[in-house]
C-alpha cells in the first residue's frame, strides 16, 4: 500500500492508498518541533490501530509538506524506519507533468502542485482549484495542463481567530451554518457573516478567474474544491462543480507513480546497458580465445617434433 502524506501549516493528512482506492486516512495537527522519531511512533500506532487495514505493508511513501521543519523530520523518518521502502517527497527535481508558468516556481507551495496534477488527471483543464486550509488557495490549470497562478486568500479559521482577539465583544463562535442571513443573535449574526462572506468571496474570486482562464467559455472552466474546511461552505457556493476531498493525496500519488516509474525505467536502461556491455566483453574475450588456442597448438606442435627427432639419426 502508498502511504501520501500531505503537511500543512495547521493540520497534516495521511492517507493509504489500495492501488488508486482510498481505504484508510486521518487528520491530525501539524506540530513542527516534532522529531523523526516521535513521527515515527505516531505513525506507526495510527496504522495499527485501523480496524480497516489488519496487518498494513507500506510499499511506498509520497509526500509533500509547506512547514520545512517537519519535512526535514520526515525525511529522517524515512530513512530511519522506512529505508527499504521506495518514497517521493515533492520537491524541485522530482517529475509532476505540470509545467509551472510561474514569475519564479521554487514559491509555489508543493500542495498546490499536487492539486494541480490531480485535477487535470480527473477532470483536464481548465480547472480552478479552492483549497479550504489555513488559507484559502485558489489555483488555475490551463487547457494544456499547465500551473498558470492563482490567488490566496486569509482562510476561514484563521479570519475567525482575528476577528476574536481584535474585537473585544465578538467571541469565537462554532463554525456552523446559520438558519438564516440575518442573524438575531451575535452568534448567528457572525456565523452569517463567516458561512456568507466566504461563500460570496469564492464565487467572486472563481468567477472572475476563470474568465481570465478561457475568455471564449468560462463555462468550460471546472470549478474544484478540496481541504478540510470545504463542507463548511461548498453548499452554499453556485460555482462549484466538484468536491474532492483527497484531491492532494490523489496527486502525491500520482506524482509517486510517475516517479517510481521512472526509476525503474532508468534502472532497466542501466542494466541493459551493463548486459550490452558484459556481451561486448564477453564477446572480445570469446574473440581472443581461439588465437590463444591456435597459439597453444603450435607451440604444442614444435615440442613434438622436437621429441620425434631425438628418435631419428642425425645425418649430414
Amino acid at each position: 500500500m502508498l502511504l501520501t502524506i500531505d503537511v500543512g501549516n495547521t493540520n497534516t493528512v495521511l492517507g493509504l492508498f489500495d492501488g488508486s482506492e482510498v481505504v484508510e486516512h486521518w487528520r491530525i495537527s501539524t506540530d513542527p518541533v516534532r522529531t523523526a522519531d516521535e513521527l515515527a511512533v505516531l505513525l506507526q500506532g495510527l496504522l495499527r490501530q485501523s480496524a480497516l487495514l489488519g496487518e498494513p505493508d507500506v510499499s511506498g511513501i509520497a509526500l509533500c509538506s509547506t512547514v520545512p521543519s517537519v519535512l526535514h523530520e520526515l525525511r529522517e523518518m524515512c530513512r530511519r524506519y522506512y529505508g527499504d521502502v521506495p518514497s517521493v517527497i515533492v520537491e524541485p527535481g522530482v517529475k509532476t507533468g505540470v509545467p509551472l508558468r510561474y514569475d519564479n516556481p521554487k514559491e509555489v507551495g508543493s500542495d498546490r502542485i499536487m492539486n494541480a496534477v490531480a485535477a487535470m488527471h480527473l477532470y483536464g483543464g481548465p480547472a480552478i482549484v479552492v483549497d479550504f486550509g489555513t488559507s484559502t488557495n485558489f489555483d488555475a490549470v490551463s487547457e494544456r495542463g499547465e500551473f498558470v497562478g492563482g490567488a490566496l486568500a486569509p482562510g476561514i479559521e484563521i479570519s475567525v481567530d482575528a476577528l476574536s482577539r481584535r474585537a473585544a465583544q465578538l467571541l469565537k463562535v462554532e463554525l456552523a451554518r446559520p438558519s438564516r442571513v440575518i442573524g438575531k443573535s451575535t452568534v448567528e449574526a457572525l456565523q452569517s457573516g463567516i458561512i456568507f462572506g466566504f461563500a460570496g468571496q469564492i464565487e467572486g474570486i472563481a468567477t472572475r478567474m476563470a474568465a481570465e482562464l478561457a475568455p471564449a467559455d468560462p463555462d468550460s472552466v471546472t470549478i474544484i474544491a478540496t481541504g478540510g474546511l470545504a463542507p463548511l461552505v461548498i453548499d452554499e457556493v453556485s460555482v462549484i462543480d466538484a468536491y474532492e476531498p483527497w484531491l492532494t493525496l490523489i496527486g502525491l500519488r500520482l506524482t509517486y507513480e510517475r516517479n517510481v516509474a521512472d526509476r525503474a525505467d532508468r534502472a532497466d536502461r542501466a542494466e541493459r546497458v551493463l548486459d550490452r556491455t558484459e556481451r561486448s566483453a564477453g564477446a572480445a574475450r570469446g574473440d581472443s580465445q581461439p588465437q590463444r588456442a591456435a597459439a597453444g597448438a603450435a607451440s604444442a606442435g614444435s615440442d613434438g617434433a622436437g621429441a620425434a627427432g631425438s628418435d631419428t639419426p642425425v645425418t649430414g
